[in-house]
């Protein structure tokens, strides 16, 4: 396909010094990747004796006649909103992420224990938006940013190698933009914790729910083995989730449910060992209806899930310490305690809210650069908007990525798509955000549905069976497209008729 011969042309090349830039005002389609964005740095050769001269090629910037440029940082809720609503008739659109596709996070539990499969939670960039594997102007790298040059309207890129950095060396490139819309999401947080990055596992990503549900099948096996002892055993099978939100009572509702109907089945010898620990400092689901918490509190203790409420002090590789000294040992340590600024963004000279995220006005803008935008997870308000942070949910970063495509599509129209070009458009109304309500499963074919504004503010609150539907309905209508609203419908139907698949991949 086209883009992947333009991106062929990113590659490291040598060159001797005469032949190192090429024409500057070449900018035909097969030298869009030029040396108006190169670096030249230094490198040691194998033998370690000759030192060559190495270039790095990047996307230049855009000519009259040519379509401005969008460059989005992220490929979350945020960024792929964006970019499927950008008008690319106006914009190029360039995403640069580690990963090639969207994760639906509130499903992505339920892919734990085999409820649905890891692909029907996982949207394709380029089905989102097709011209970036169709449009000669567009493009995905798979790569991180390292620096961002606003005076040069450029970041710095460089490329992810998933681990093989010992036989394929990353490299590096510049791109060039008109706009620029951060949206590279959050980190988990870990309150600097000793041990939680080295022995917990987060729920975040796709090989996040991979690892959990390998680890996971593999204690069930290993817990069979002749000659186990019996205090071993109990540890492999205790499954311990740190943080009382959504993400976490979801993760014990569906750990539980898969415990009481397929663990029964099909591990009879130690079905009766297995345990489920819910470690929460303050109250679960606060954000939720005082009733609704009761009603979840009720029905986790029924499906044999222990609630503890403690702080956790340290994290080692077979237990996790309380702040009263208790001893809690786990085979399964799941981290789901809410998110934080990530180092890039920390690393960022940009204003900051007062959480650290990336500071913007009411229109997504970073108000100290010009052309850079903000949304998702990594952004707040700054605090002379008068304006609260809002929370790092998923529809608040769909929604801001709704918003802002509509505005850089007006921007465009009205001539200011290109660089320096913004100042004197009209922005229109800024963005608002009223929140839908809140959903959550806790298994057993339960969940609560919230429907009020804010916490102290007066809605439709409701729990039980009719809320795991709507909660079901809601979700399904809610995947991107048709392709997997139609993998996750028959996931559904063939676990309710087979069970969970429990083969460990």
């Amino acid at each position: 396909m086209l883009w992947i011969k333009n991106l062929a042309r990113i590659s490291p090349t040598t060159s001797s010094v005469g032949n190192l830039f090429r024409n500057s005002e070449s900018y035909t389609l097969s030298s869009r990747f030029c040396t108006a964005l190169q670096q030249s740095e230094t490198v040691q050769v194998d033998n370690g004796l000759e030192q060559q001269e190495q270039r790095y090629h990047g996307l230049a910037p855009t000519k009259e006649g040519e379509k401005p440029r969008v460059l989005i940082l992220g490929s979350g809720w945020a960024g792929c909103r964006l970019m499927k609503g950008i008008d690319t008739s106006i914009y190029d659109v360039v995403c640069v992420s580690p990963r090639n596709h969207m994760v639906f996070t509130p499903l992505l539990a339920s892919t734990c224990v085999g409820t649905l499969e890891f692909r029907s939670v996982a949207e394709p960039i380029s089905r989102i938006q097709p011209a970036i594997s169709r449009e000669p102007g567009s493009y995905y790298f798979l790569a991180n940013c390292s620096r961002l040059d606003s005076e040069n309207h450029e970041v710095h890129c460089e490329t992810v190698t998933d681990g093989l950095s010992t036989t394929l060396k990353p490299w590096k490139f510049k791109i060039a933009y008109d706009k620029l819309v951060l949206a590279c999401g959050a980190e988990a947080s870990t309150f600097g914790i000793n041990g939680v990055l080295e022995n917990a596992i987060f729920l975040r990503e796709v090989h996040h729910a991979q690892e959990i549900r390998r680890k996971l099948l593999l204690n069930l096996m290993l817990s069979e083995v002749p000659g186990i002892g019996e205090e071993e055993k109990r540890r492999l099978l205790h499954c311990v989730v740190v943080g009382g939100g959504p993400t976490g009572v979801e993760f014990s509702g569906e750990l539980s449910d898969f415990i009481m109907k397929d663990v029964r089945e099909r591990y009879a010898h130690v079905k009766d060992d297995i345990r489920v620990t819910l470690i929460e400092a303050r109250d679960i689901l606060s954000s939720f209806d005082d009733g609704l918490r009761q009603y979840a509190i009720k029905q986790l203790n029924k499906s044999g899930v222990k609630l503890v409420r403690g702080i956790v002090k340290e994290v080692k590789p077979q237990k996790l310490v309380l702040d009263d000294g208790t001893d809690v040992p786990y085979g399964l340590l799941v981290w789901s305690t809410g998110v934080g600024p990530s180092s890039f963004v920390k690393s960022l000279d940009l204003p900051k809210d007062p959480g650290g995220r990336i500071g913007i006005d009411e229109w997504m803008r970073v108000p100290s650069v010009e052309d850079v935008f903000a949304i998702g997870d990594c952004s707040g308000y700054l605090e002379s908007t008068g304006k609260s942070t809002l929370p790092a949910l998923a529809q608040v970063a769909e929604r801001e990525g709704k918003y802002l495509a509509n505005l850089l599509n007006v921007m465009g129209k009205a001539g200011g798509g290109r660089a320096w070009n913004a100042k004197g458009t009209e922005l229109g109304e800024p963005f608002v955000y009223k929140h839908l309500g809140s959903m959550a499963t806790i298994g057993r074919y339960k969940a609560l549905v919230d429907l009020r504004e804010s916490k102290e503010g007066k809605g439709i609150s409701m729990a039980g069976f009719v809320s795991w539907f709507i909660w079901r309905s809601a979700y399904l209508t809610r995947v991107l497209s048709w392709r997997n609203r139609f993998y996750v419908a028959i996931n559904w139907l063939t676990t309710f008729v087979f069970g969970r698949d429990i083969s460990r991949i």
